[in-house]
Parts: structure tokens; C-alpha cells; sequence
């Protein structure tokens, strides 16, 4: 006989009452964490605690010419998702002091667009003298920078001043971009070259494209951002004959095909795309065509809840090794690197019994699981709300190395305010 247990109204409000407290403890542990080890002087996010390049390093190319696995190697891309979150915050606090981080991390994001006399240069970072800086940038960092200055610019927060100082840093930005037809800029040793293309077919690619150039139109009401924006939204794939507003309905499975093991490592660099692609949902002119964007949105929102639940396996008690704090042990032969195949090279020389394996830990089951609730809450997909809140709160936030946890803070205040869920028990 089928039992069918009846829980009494007041008793399930104690429980969602109850859940809530608990998301509510874990998101502001994770910003306290994050506050307290990650943000840097200078209005970045670090990715990790450890010594920071000097400029005898960035020009060397140490531990590579990417800056890849130092702690300032993903400066913009960090930032910026997380600035949206912050405005989100600031909106729902009304607190001063959440206003000031905003700003903060908004002025973080204007200086590594200053560094450069490399129009359009967006650098990962800045060293121990607070300019030096690695010499290739990628479009995995300029549009979450384009992303989260767009979330400042319109929040509200600014005074006009300041609105209008980055509402001219973006301008003349994209202006850059457009001149190179949208591939991201080399510096230094690698002046003239590029490393990253805003117009490649990619789903990844095709929402960033057309978030920063529908972004542009929303802060600048110049409408050459619009007319480049139905332009670009309509421009065919040579290989598979689809739009961008196609393979943006496609959502992130299109480009299984050019990037490898996207369910179960890389949802985070799809974090800021999902953002536009919510935007550009809001955005669209018809309905037909905020119905593709929504169809990407929900995609991808599915693709999230597949592999959301390994936050699970999550053991707040692990003692691995994080070697990559000493990043100089970890990486210690070094080479010239006159080419950018070289430096990926370099990037793969690591000392993996120095590195240890809790980096590669925390990426599968922290990194991947709050991206992928930062993926489910920004496509408002309802029915993954309530696992989104129990990753948020399965974590000791205090016990992680790795900055990724900033994605918890994504995830929530991607979600409607208010939002609680019994599943978050």
C-alpha cells in the first residue's frame, strides 16, 4: 500500500524558512571569503592566493606568456560576471558599503584597459607595480569585461561622472574591436597579433558578439550598435549555413565539436555568455526572436542540471595538495617563448607532484557544479532552483583555494529575490 505523507502548511514554511537561512549563511560566507582572500587592491579578482608576477615576469612570460595558471590570469573574466552579481546585491541590500565594492571592482575593470597603449587591449591583469602585465588577453576575458561594466553603467550605482567615464572606456573599446575586425589584441612581444575571434561560429562566441554589440547600443542609444547588432544576428555560418540567432538557439552543444568536455569542466566560461544570452532574450525585437535566444537559454539550463549534482561528491574535509600556490615550484622550467605555441607549451610544463591535485579537485566538483548553478539561475529555469540553493549551501566556503567560488554568489542573485525551495534541504 502506497503511504502518501502529509505535511501540514506551517510546518513546510518552517522548511522552506529553514532552507533559506541556510542558502542565505553560505552565500555570505562566500562573499565574505571571497572578500577577504581573493579581491585584490586593485579591483580584481585573484584566482587563487599566491605570489604575484612582477613585471620582470610578465615579460619574461613566467610561468607563460598567457599568464595562464598564475593568480592573476583571469582578472576580467572573474570580475566582470561577478560585478553583475555585486549591482544585483547593491540593488536588493540598498547598502552603502555593497555600492563601494561595486565600485571598486568597476574601477578594477577600467584599469586593465588602461594599461596598454594597444587599443582594444584588455589585459588579464596587472603585476606588483600595479601595470605590467602578461601580453595576451583572449574574448574569454573582454566580454565579461564589456558584461559587467554594462551591469555597472545601468545599475544605477554611478554618478553621471563615472557612468560616463566607462561608458567612454567601452566605446572606445569596442571602437578598437571593430577596426580589428572583433579579434582580441596582442601586446608586448606579441604586439600585432591576435589571440581570440569575437565572429568565430561558436554558440560561445556568437552570444558574446552579439551581447557586446546589442550592450553597446543600450548604454551609448547610438544606433550604428544597433544596426551592426541585426547585421551580425542575421551573418551565416560558412560551415553549417546557420545565423548567429541559430546557433545561439543551438545553445552550448554546438560546440562540442571544437571544444572538448564542456558538461563536465568548462560551464564556466559559459557563465557571461548565459548572462547576454538572458539579455539578449530581453532585448529581442520580436517574439520569434526572443524565443530563440530563450530556447539557448533553456538548452543550456538542461546541460547545467545534468551535471549540477556533483557538487555532492564535495568532501569539505579533503586534504589534497594545492601546489599551484607556489606556482614558481610548480612551473620552474621555463623557456624563451617567441610564439604563442610556445607559450601553450610553456603552460604545459607544470610539476604535477609539486602542483598536487587539489586544483584539478575543485574544478570538477566545485567550479563546474556553481557554474552550472550560475547557468540554471540566470536562464530563470524554475524547476532548477531548488538544486541550485543546495549546491550554494553544500559548501565550507572558508576551506576552498580557489576563487571560482565567486559563482555562488552568480547563482544567487541570479535568482529571483525572494526565491526559497524545500529541495534546498
Amino acid at each position: 500500500m502506497k503511504v502518501i505523507l502529509m505535511i501540514p502548511l506551517f510546518l513546510f514554511v518552517l522548511i522552506q524558512a529553514g532552507g533559506a537561512e541556510r542558502v542565505n549563511e553560505a552565500v555570505e560566507e562566500a562573499h565574505s571569503v571571497l572578500w577577504d582572500k581573493f579581491i585584490g587592491n586593485d579591483g580584481l579578482i585573484h584566482d587563487f592566493v599566491g605570489e604575484i608576477p612582477t613585471p620582470e615576469d610578465c615579460k619574461l612570460g613566467r610561468p607563460n606568456a598567457i599568464g595562464w595558471w598564475s593568480p592573476i590570469e583571469n582578472g576580467p573574466m572573474f570580475t566582470g560576471s561577478y560585478l553583475v552579481a555585486i549591482c544585483e546585491r547593491a540593488r536588493r541590500s540598498g547598502i552603502e558599503a555593497d555600492r563601494k565594492k561595486a565600485r571598486h571592482l568597476a574601477g578594477g575593470l577600467l584599469k586593465v584597459a588602461s594599461v596598454s597603449d594597444v587599443p582594444g587591449f584588455i589585459a588579464r591583469g596587472m603585476g606588483t607595480d600595479g601595470k605590467c602585465h602578461y601580453p595576451l588577453g583572449s574574448q574569454d576575458q573582454t566580454h565579461p569585461w564589456f558584461y559587467g561594466l554594462h551591469a555597472y553603467a545601468t545599475s544605477g550605482i554611478s554618478t553621471p561622472e563615472e557612468r560616463a567615464e566607462v561608458v567612454a572606456k567601452m566605446t572606445e573599446v569596442a571602437e578598437a574591436l571593430q577596426k580589428l575586425d572583433w579579434k582580441c589584441p596582442g601586446d608586448g612581444a606579441f604586439k600585432g597579433e591576435t589571440r581570440g575571434d569575437f565572429k568565430m561560429f561558436r554558440h560561445h562566441g556568437a552570444v558574446m558578439y552579439l551581447g557586446i554589440l546589442r550592450a553597446m547600443y543600450d548604454v551609448t542609444d547610438d544606433k550604428i550598435w544597433l544596426e551592426r547588432y541585426r547585421t551580425a544576428m542575421n551573418e551565416r555560418s560558412p560551415q553549417s549555413g546557420l545565423t548567429r540567432l541559430e546557433i545561439c538557439a543551438a545553445g552550448y552543444p554546438y560546440d562540442r565539436d571544437q571544444i572538448k568536455n564542456i558538461d563536465n569542466s568548462l560551464l564556466w566560461i559559459y557563465v557571461s555568455s548565459q548572462g547576454s544570452l538572458a539579455q539578449l532574450a530581453e532585448w529581442g525585437e520580436t517574439e520569434a526572436i526572443r524565443a530563440q535566444y530563450r530556447a539557448g537559454l533553456e538548452i543550456n539550463a538542461r546541460g547545467a542540471m545534468a551535471v549540477i549534482d556533483r557538487f555532492r561528491k564535495f568532501d569539505n574535509n579533503d586534504t589534497k595538495v594545492f601546489g599551484h600556490a607556489r606556482w614558481r615550484e610548480g612551473y620552474h622550467a621555463w623557456f624563451p617563448q617567441k610564439t604563442q605555441n610556445d607559450a601553450e607549451r610553456m603552460a604545459q610544463a607544470g610539476d604535477r607532484e609539486k602542483l598536487g591535485t587539489r586544483k584539478p579537485y575543485e574544478t570538477h566538483l566545485m567550479r563546474n557544479p556553481l557554474a552550472a548553478a550560475a547557468m540554471i539561475g540566470l536562464a530563470g529555469f524554475e524547476e532548477g532552483f531548488g538544486t541550485v540553493q543546495a549546491a550554494i549551501s553544500h559548501y565550507d566556503y572558508t576551506k576552498l583555494y580557489m576563487a571560482e567560488l565567486f559563482f555562488a554568489e552568480v547563482a544567487f542573485f541570479a535568482l529571483p529575490e525572494g526565491t526559497t525551495s524545500a529541495k534546498a534541504e
